[in-house]
This record gives C-alpha cells, sequence and structure tokens, in this order.
C-alpha cells in the first residue's frame, strides 16, 4: 500500500489489480478528490516524489496526471505544479490573440498546459480566424455561386484566379488558372496528381527513402508499387535515382526540394537540375510537394526547372489554417485536361460555398501581414526549441514549423517516443517516415504547437531535454 501525500489522504493499492499502475494512480487521486480530501486548489506532489512514494516509475505518474490535466480534473501551472482544478473550469487549451505589426514583438500564444502533441503543426491565429468569420459570413448572406447548383468548372474560375494570385513567385514560374485544381487539402492534391499520372496495372512510384507518409499511404491505395531512392544532406541522389529507374516502369517521383519531410533539409540548386536532368532522360514525372514553407522560397522550383513534367502541390494549411481543408494541385504544360477530369470524377468540384471563400480569402489585403504574423510567431517557438536542445544533433530553420532531431547513443526512436509521451510530449519516430522493412535511423520529428503558451510549449521542450540527458543506460533501465 502506497501513499500519495503525507497525510496519507489518497491511498494506492496495485495488490492484483490487472489495469496499467497508471489507470489505478488515476482512480486512486479521483476517488480522493470525489471525497472530498482533495478540495480545488490543492497542489499534488511532484511527479518523481509521488513515484518513489508509491514505488512505480515517474512515467507512471506523470501519465496518470495527464490524464486527469486532459480531463480537466487537475490543472497544470507552469513552474508552479500540478493542482486541483475547479469543477468545470478547465484550463484553456487554445485562444485567438490580436493581431501583431511584423516589428512587434511576437504575441504568446494559447493557454498553459502540460501535456503538449507535437506531432503535427499547431498554427497561432493572429487574426485570420476572425477574418474567415467575418468572410464566411458575408458568403452565407449573398453566395456568389448561389447554393442550388453543382460546381462547375467555370464556376470555379474566380477561385482558380484567386489561387494563382497566391501561388505568384519568380520561383514558381507562370501560372495559367486553368492549370490549376482546388483541392480538398495537399493530400487530396496528392490523389488527384498520381490518379492523373499513373498507368498500367503495376505502375511504380518513387519516394525519398524518409518522406511524408501520405505519399506512401496514396501510392499503395492506387495499387501502385513503391520504391524508395537513397537521399542525402541535399535530398535525392541523381545517380541512385537513374539507376532504380531504369529496369523499372517508373512513372513519377515525389519529392519535396524546399523543405524535405522530415529531415528539414533543402535541395540546392545544382541538385535540382541534376535531378530533372535525370528525368528526362527517364522520362520520369516528379511531383514536387510545396505545402511547409512559411517564407518565400529562394531557389527556382522544380516546375520553373522543367515545366513539361512536374506537377505541383501546395495548400494554406501550414501558412494560415489547416481546417479549410484548401489545397492546389498544378499541372505541367499540356496536362491541364488530365488533372481536370480526376477532379471532376472524384468529387464533381469544390463546394460552392468554399470555393466562394477561397475567392475572397486569397486576395484578400489583410492576408500577407496575416501570413507574417503567423510565420513570426512560429519563429519564435522554433527558437525557443532550438535554444533549449542546443548542443544535440537537431536540424532546423526559422521558416519551417517542425524540428528533427537525431538522437544520441542509448535512446532508439520508439523508445524515446514512448518515453516522451509518458511526460506529456507526443512526437514521431523516423520509422513513420521510412518504408515498412528499412533500417531507419534513430531520429524524431516534432513540430511547433502555437495553440498552446509559449511557456507550456518551452516546458515540454525541457522535458525532452531531461530525457535526452539521461539514456536508458544512465537510468539503470
Amino acid at each position: 500500500m502506497g501513499t500519495i501525500t503525507d497525510r496519507n489522504i489518497i491511498q494506492v493499492d496495485f495488490g492484483d489489480d490487472s489495469r496499467p499502475k497508471y489507470i489505478v494512480v488515476e482512480g486512486a487521486v479521483r476517488a480522493a478528490i470525489d471525497r472530498g480530501d482533495l478540495p480545488p486548489g490543492t497542489r499534488l506532489p511532484p511527479v518523481r516524489d509521488l513515484a518513489w512514494k508509491i514505488g512505480v516509475t515517474p512515467g507512471t505518474v506523470a501519465r496518470a496526471y495527464s490524464r486527469l490535466t486532459d480531463a480537466g480534473v487537475l490543472e497544470a501551472a507552469v513552474g508552479r505544479g500540478t493542482f486541483v482544478a475547479e469543477p468545470a473550469s478547465p484550463a484553456p487549451i487554445y485562444r485567438e490573440f490580436q493581431p501583431l505589426s511584423v516589428d512587434s514583438t511576437p504575441h504568446m500564444t494559447g493557454g498553459d498546459t502540460w501535456a503538449v502533441n507535437v506531432l503535427s503543426p499547431h498554427l497561432p491565429s493572429v487574426g485570420q480566424a476572425r477574418l474567415i468569420r467575418r468572410l464566411l459570413a458575408e458568403i452565407a448572406e449573398d453566395p456568389p455561386s448561389g447554393m442550388m447548383h453543382y460546381p462547375t468548372f467555370e464556376s470555379e474560375r474566380p477561385a482558380r484566379e484567386a489561387a494563382a494570385h497566391f501561388l505568384a513567385s519568380d520561383t514558381l514560374g507562370p501560372l495559367d488558372p486553368d492549370e490549376i485544381a482546388l483541392t480538398h487539402g495537399g493530400q487530396q492534391a496528392i490523389s488527384l496528381v498520381l490518379q492523373s499520372v499513373l498507368t498500367g496495372r503495376r505502375p511504380v512510384v518513387l519516394l525519398e527513402e524518409l518522406a511524408y507518409p501520405g505519399f506512401r499511404r496514396m501510392a499503395e491505395m492506387l495499387r501502385a508499387d513503391v520504391v524508395t531512392v537513397p537521399i542525402d544532406e541535399h535530398g535525392v541522389i541523381p545517380e541512385a535515382l537513374a539507376e532504380i529507374a531504369r529496369p523499372a516502369d517508373v512513372q513519377i517521383l515525389c519529392t519535396s526540394p524546399d523543405v524535405q519531410n522530415p529531415t528539414c533539409t533543402h535541395m540546392p540548386l545544382a541538385r535540382r537540375e541534376k535531378l530533372v536532368q535525370v528525368a528526362r532522360a527517364c522520362d520520369i514525372q516528379i511531383l514536387e510537394d510545396d505545402c511547409y514553407l512559411m517564407g518565400k522560397a529562394t531557389l527556382p522550383s522544380l516546375r520553373l526547372l522543367a515545366p513539361e513534367r512536374v506537377w505541383h502541390v501546395s495548400s494554406i494549411a501550414k501558412t494560415i489554417t489547416p481546417a479549410l481543408r484548401l489545397g492546389f494541385a498544378l499541372a505541367p504544360k499540356g496536362r491541364a485536361l488530365a488533372l481536370r477530369r480526376a477532379a471532376e470524377y472524384n468529387s464533381f468540384g469544390m463546394a460552392t460555398p468554399l470555393s466562394d471563400l477561397a475567392t475572397k480569402l486569397l486576395v484578400h489585403p489583410d492576408l500577407p501581414d496575416l501570413m507574417e504574423g503567423t510565420r513570426q510567431n512560429v519563429m519564435t517557438y522554433v527558437a525557443a526549441a532550438a535554444d533549449l536542445l542546443d548542443g544535440y544533433d537537431l536540424t532546423w530553420r526559422p521558416d519551417v514549423s517542425f524540428l528533427w532531431l537525431t538522437l544520441p547513443s542509448g535512446w532508439r526512436a520508439s523508445a524515446f517516443c514512448r518515453a516522451a509521451e509518458e511526460v506529456g510530449v507526443k512526437l514521431r519516430a523516423a520509422e513513420e517516415y521510412a518504408a515498412r522493412d528499412a533500417n531507419a535511423p534513430h531520429a524524431v520529428r516534432f513540430a511547433v504547437n502555437a495553440g498552446v503558451s509559449l511557456a507550456s510549449f518551452e516546458a515540454a521542450i525541457r522535458r525532452l531535454r531531461d530525457l535526452l540527458d539521461h539514456p536508458p543506460e544512465g537510468l539503470g533501465v
């Protein structure tokens, strides 16, 4: 029988209980609160102290606290500890904050919380949510496309023109609105491109040996064989691409030259030019994924270098909001009809209220400042993580909302992710980005979660730092 407090208010009897120990601890805390023995505002013991008293690992207690915090039973005050929450008043997890000017100090976004999910980026709202609500209200009052008709290629033209305006840059090259398909997020854009390209019974799709998992999932859904290509710090190795492509029915290569996901690397111009040369020699189409860069591209896109074979994919998920599921697929010269057919056969087009919203949002004069404010806030979180993990093998960029961490000796990626989850931090192991039979590196990817306060995010990164500083060998387990 173990005690949680010196006053023996809560007793934990594991006995023959077959449930996980963290569930037993959670139940004991709940029971004491329900009895009134732990009134609101009572401070619970630190995780390590409690773990020592009841004879379990710190991770067991941390997980029990985390579940109770998520349920609103407890609340975590950064730097002060964990307390019994007031009934029906959990700590806020997310709140919108005021927009900022480019020169102002970024706001600290969101609310305080102990558990922090960094599996995928969570953008701050610097005013884009209010803008979207206002535009939706205008559309609801007087929908430009009406509310009683199927969408058509012509009815979507204003939205495609707005998308061309939004995407326009010297690095992307000339944009014809009729070569753009509006999609339900970047993932559907990938789907439409692959459906436009793949032919035959067993087409081959090439992926980087560490790549966005959505590429693999969509290729496999389309009954394609997936083959990986070696990469280095500059991206796909052209010589390896040529060697793999010659004997196989390779039809398309999926790559992310501006922001390689998950390694956060950048493909230099010489590598891009060599990659295009090999693609032409082997007659391979290229899917260029451009969903992650928050700033402006500085090098010519693959689409600009090879407009006859590059399909470009982008979205607003990492720059404005992922909630709208608004993405874009750009066809190469001469292939727009294939992309248009794929889009129409999949969904008959985008819902007219959403295309009306895209028409207004993508050309709105406030949008550039809002996107810059979002980027500045994300940069604050990225810089904080980089500072806190200084000394470890960390790859990061200020204009990208995730970081890549190569683990030190003593840690395997899967074990590190489990340990991180026990201290309230969810992140992704390198295995998620590798082929099923590959030997993935011992590395993890974690993203910026600006939906929580900077203090909460920093506290989560400090807990990761503590794990890195104390690998399993050092803990004697």
